[in-house]
């Protein structure tokens, strides 16, 4: 690998330190993803465009920097990327005003607004709370989550840890490695086949793999009153996909159960957000904050009596149905505007054995169509092979993440393209499969996408490539898009 391309060698952060004319003040705090720094803009440091040194001037910031170790979850890495594509695109007080960020080329990092105030994670161990402050509580975020939700995001991790209070009581949602928008491509979508979430907040829906429907912000949001409310969880804390899957057919104990001063409408309230069927919850965060402002005008159904889970006969019709149900990957919702169908193009690259005339012979053919296509998306793949038995190396010899190596030399193969083409973040994404079979994971990542076209290169011909079968040629054979395979 060439200078360039090469992934600086992971190093502790130190107060003092600058990146990109960032000045690390002070580290304050260390999760199991990322470190946040506080930071000020070095008054040597090149000029940043107007609107980010206004705010760089007149915001107390934080840097949001990846804790990469090598051997990390790949999700982490994704997710990072998720929330560095997302963050700008939103607006608004519930959110922090993004500032600047930087590439894992040279050093992943997002330098945001810093929030002037608590998270909501210390309340949990405060509760149960008194019912006046829940209802303060849900109606703040229900009316954060819908300014969000107009802006086509859903969260997707909407839990305590992950809302702050500005001094003003403002709720501000943080933390969107998780979530989906609307109008940007899905990079959690198009790579894993796992539920993602956080296990406790889960909505019935993600536990199917679906993305795309607001109304699981609002399931999250009802666990967490439910938690407030009783102090304890409605589904406790699954840790595996079978033990989340429970909320499929077992319903949470009534409030009223295990707090007799509950209001029956609170009660109503909350298990109408817990509904397994996103069409049986409130249909939008607005119309939950209004029902949580005028308790009057909540509609008070059996719901609001129960004092008891379903019985045994019920709970095990619902298991019935539960086992037998297909994730629903396609289901739409009318809460999400749905993205326009357009061409989703694959750049398959070999990047770490491919020759640099290949390399080059790739680009020219993918540029060429993506600029026939006007409204293309570009997905550049690369497949990191592990072994199908043993133990897989995850850092090289300078302890680098082999991962992020491979996520770098994508980034650098289509940089002229992009460039050229000025693509930006939602016609061109960047994705490092690990699997042991390059063909396989290639044609399933196309098929689980609908793509409708790969483009991929072939490192000439041998007598053992054509005994075997190269991965070109496995995946001209088993994909069911166009295949076109560049040759030099």
């Amino acid at each position: 690998m060439d200078a360039e391309r090469a992934v600086p060698a992971p190093s502790p952060l130190r107060p003092g330190q600058l990146i990109d004319g960032w000045r690390l003040e002070e580290k304050l705090h260390t999760g199991g993803m990322a470190h946040l720094w506080r930071v000020v803009r070095d008054s040597s440091a090149a000029p940043l465009p107007p609107a980010a040194a206004e705010l760089a001037a007149s915001l107390p910031l934080i840097m949001k920097v990846p804790r990469l170790k090598g051997g990390e979850d790949p999700a982490a890495i994704v997710g990072f990327e998720v929330e560095q594509m997302i963050l700008p695109a939103l607006r608004g007080p519930h959110v922090p005003r993004f500032v600047a960020r930087g590439d894992f080329t040279r050093q992943p990092y997002i330098v945001m607004e810093r929030i002037e105030g608590p998270t909501l994670r210390p309340r949990l161990d405060e509760a149960p709370l008194a019912v006046d402050e829940v209802i303060e509580i849900g109606a703040r975020v229900a009316a954060a989550l819908h300014e969000l939700h107009k802006q086509h995001l859903v969260h997707l991790d909407v839990k305590p840890s992950n809302i702050m209070l500005r001094p003003d009581g403002t709720a501000v949602l943080v933390d969107f490695g998780l979530s989906h928008h609307d109008r940007l491509p899905d990079l959690l979508d198009e790579e894993f086949t796992l539920p993602m979430g956080t296990g406790p907040y889960m909505s019935p829906e993600q536990v199917q793999f679906v993305r795309t429907d607001l109304r699981s912000d609002l399931f999250a949001l009802g666990v967490m009153l439910y938690h407030f409310t009783t102090g304890e969880r409605p589904f406790g804390a699954p840790e595996s996909v079978r033990g989340l899957r429970r909320r499929l057919y077992v319903d949470p104990v009534p409030p009223r159960a295990l707090r007799a001063d509950c209001p029956p409408w609170l009660q109503e309230v909350i298990l109408k957000c817990l509904e397994v069927r996103p069409e049986r919850r409130w249909q939008s965060a607005a119309q939950l904050a209004m029902a949580l402002q005028d308790p009057g005008q909540v509609p008070l159904t059996a719901r609001a009596d129960k004092l008891q889970t379903q019985g045994l006969v019920l709970r095990l019709k619902r298991w019935f149905f539960a086992v037998g149900a297909e994730p629903r990957r396609a289901a739409a919702t009318p809460l999400v505007s749905q993205v326009m169908h357009s061409i989703i193009i694959v750049a398959a690259i070999d990047v770490d054995s491919a020759t640099p005339e290949l390399l080059e012979h790739l680009r020219e053919t993918v540029q060429r169509i993506v600029l026939t296509e006007p409204g293309a998306r570009l997905a550049c793949v690369s497949v990191m092979k592990t072994a199908r038995i043993g133990m897989d190396e995850l850092v090289d010899a300078a302890g680098r993440s082999l991962h992020v190596r491979q996520l770098v030399g994508l980034k650098h193969w289509a940089r002229p393209i992009s460039k050229a083409l000025d693509l930006n973040d939602g016609r061109i994404t960047f994705h490092v499969l690990e699997a042991p079979d390059a063909a396989a994971a290639i044609v399933e990542f196309a098929d689980r996408n609908q793509v409708d076209h790969i483009v991929m290169g072939a490192r000439g011909t041998s007598t053992i490539r054509r005994f075997l079968g190269s991965v070109s040629s496995q995946v001209v054979a088993q994909s069911s898009c166009t295949v076109t395979v560049v040759r030099v």
